[in-house]
């Protein structure tokens, strides 16, 4: 109990400054006359009014937080930040309900662009807007937002970020001050999303268009204004420029900062995981794009390149933008964009799923265990950028993966025993686990996961949850070693 009144004071903050984020919506409703400027208004109060009655009751409490009291923080976000996100959509869209509106809000905060709608051509722009936005807030994280100004408020925000942050940024400060990384880190995230923008409008989007899809591309959320995806506009060049941004945005954010602050693209060149994350996607859309050629999918080659590239890109950085039904695809091809998507994404970046610096070290230690097979006695340490990893940060990585593979096959046996065929529910669910967005068969880039019954779709939010917060960070509240004193 205690810890819930220390974290109370700070989740009150965060409502207040986060009922902020309506004013986009409410100016939008009003410029295009859409009819939901009460609903935006009414949402915004009532989260006005939770967040200060939150906080004026329990400021009393306000102090630094433990690590404890950061995870819970985290946790309590993420999960109570949906339900308020979800009163605009609830409020302005006649007949959904509170799971579909959940379920929405927490795929657009967990910027992982699965959805439940449909008619989105014709869903009020600020609605379109509105989901937009919360996929580029939870981009790059609410907390690491807010953690630029909670030292100003008297609550430290270093425990909040180690429990957030996955990778390499929870050791490694990359300012001496945690609140000018953070801000230097949102400094690159909007300048990019900035430059998306104005290259989406030169290349033939409206100005509303051009906005949602910078928010969109930028965060690897996915979540469009157009039921056909980025496919509506069938354009190569924006195409060519969401593959540009959607790789920038899959690197870690930190080595982006290195550049800008050294004025030099080196930093680049030295990420061992920029180098695995561009060589595999340059393999696997040279592969693939050969493969669906000679399959006759597409009659040239170059047609095939297009399609592949782009939906590789999009679903391999967990984007989950779509201009081909891949589900139609040879179904070697598919599979292997899925599976793209569970590990493909830097560490730091805004993209979900396993990351590519965890996957590195797993096959490291593979590669480790075959050398002590052959060599009992050898001491062979693992090495990434010529850095040796400690066994505790293997332990830790093998820990982390072991648990994503038990959750991932308890979530599919559960939506199979619910009636799911295997594939949707296999695909749902690593979908939602690595915040891809669209699966395969019944929850394919054509269709969404409105066909899912409640039941189903609680599970996927949870694995979008459970995801978002890499796992340890969710499940470690559920254990009772967590509640102990």
């Amino acid at each position: 109990m205690v810890w819930v009144l220390a974290v109370s004071p700070v989740l009150g903050i965060i409502a207040m400054a986060m009922s902020l984020t309506h004013l986009a919506p409410i100016a939008t409703s009003v410029l295009f006359d859409d009819g939901t400027t009460r609903q935006f208004a009414l949402s915004m109060a009532v989260n006005f009014a939770a967040g200060f009655l939150l906080w004026f009751g329990t400021r009393k409490h306000k102090r630094e937080l433990s690590l404890r009291e950061g995870i819970l923080l985290v946790v309590f976000v993420w999960t109570g930040g949906a339900v308020f996100a979800a009163v605009p959509l609830l409020l302005g869209i006649p007949g959904l309900s509170f799971t579909d509106a959940y379920f929405e809000a927490a795929s657009g905060l967990t910027a992982t662009g699965a959805t439940v709608l449909s008619g989105l051509d014709q869903l009020p722009p600020s609605l379109n807007l509105w989901r937009a936005e919360l996929q580029w807030l939870g981009g790059m994280g609410v907390i690491v937002l807010v953690v630029a100004v909670l030292p100003m408020l008297g609550v430290g925000g270093r425990q909040i970020t180690k429990s957030e942050i996955p990778g390499p940024m929870k050791e490694d400060q990359l300012t001496p001050r945690l609140t000018q990384t953070a801000k230097g880190l949102w400094l690159i995230y909007a300048a990019l999303t900035l430059a998306c923008i104005l290259s989406y409008r030169v290349a033939g989007m409206n100005w509303m268009d051009a906005l949602i899809h910078g928010f969109t591309t930028l965060s690897l959320g996915g979540f469009s204004s157009h039921d056909a995806s980025l496919g509506y506009f069938d354009s190569p060049a924006i195409e060519a420029i969401a593959i540009f941004f959607m790789l920038l945005a899959g690197i870690n954010f930190a080595t982006h900062f290195m550049v800008w602050r050294g004025k030099s693209l080196s930093p680049y060149h030295r990420d061992t995981e920029v180098r695995y994350f561009l060589l595999v996607v340059v393999i696997s859309v040279l592969g693939i794009a050969l493969f669906l050629w000679l399959s006759g999918v597409y009659p040239q080659f170059l047609t095939a390149l297009r399609y592949a590239a782009f939906n590789i890109v999009s679903v391999g950085t967990t984007t989950g933008y779509s201009t081909a039904d891949y589900n139609f695809w040879p179904v070697f091809a598919p599979l292997w964009v899925l599976f793209l998507g569970t590990f493909l994404s830097c560490s730091g970046s805004t993209g979900g799923g396993i990351k590519m610096m965890r996957a590195i070290i797993l096959y490291r230690q593979v590669y480790r265990e075959f050398k002590k097979l052959a060599h009992p006695n050898a001491m062979v340490p693992l090495k990434v950028a010529g850095q040796v990893v400690p066994n505790q940060v293997v332990f830790a990585v093998l820990a982390f993966f072991f648990m994503w593979v038990v959750m991932l096959v308890s979530m599919t046996l559960i939506l199979g025993w619910s009636g799911l065929d295997a594939m949707t529910a296999f695909s749902a669910v690593v979908a939602s686990l690595s915040n891809i967005g669209p699966g395969l068969h019944q929850v394919g880039p054509a269709t969404n996961f409105a066909v899912l019954s409640d039941f189903q779709t609680w599970v996927c939010t949870f694995a979008m949850l459970l995801g978002r917060l890499e796992l340890f960070t969710f499940l470690i509240v559920f254990t009772p070693a967590f509640w102990r004193k």
